[in-house]
């Protein structure tokens, strides 16, 4: 379960940057979890929350996941559309683009997930 480690590396990342702003206490974390990530975000959620208890400064912090919706490249006409998988059988993979979705633009159905692999860390509140 590689989500908790990752919960662990943000919980550092949060302490560090309390202690260089003079921080008692983070009360919200907002975090993107992009779609092709591979992190289960109810297992991420569930670490942090166990995790965030072993420090003062995050017991009572709220983490607020932002999952945006996947991109695709179209490989004929190139253009980049955003659009929801179709339901993937395991759990936290995001889904696959089938015949049922198609290009808006040049209605091909060669689709390529674009990025979409971050974790990236948008905002902190803290006092």
């Amino acid at each position: 379960m590689h989500e908790l480690s990752l919960a662990q590396s943000l919980l550092e990342q949060l302490l560090g940057l309390a202690r260089q702003h003079n921080a008692d206490t983070i009360s919200k974390v907002t975090v993107i979890l992009g779609p092709f990530s591979g992190i289960v975000a109810d297992s991420f959620d569930f670490g942090f929350n166990i995790l965030k208890k072993e420090y003062q400064e995050t017991k009572e912090a709220e983490l607020i996941l932002e999952k945006p919706t996947p991109e695709y490249l179209c490989l004929e006409c190139q253009h980049i559309s955003a659009m929801e998988p179709a339901e993937s059988q395991i759990p936290g993979v995001a889904g696959i683009i089938t015949g049922k979705h198609s290009c808006p633009k040049c209605n091909s159905d060669r689709l390529s997930p674009q990025g979409g692999t971050d974790l990236i860390l948008k905002q902190i509140e803290m006092e």
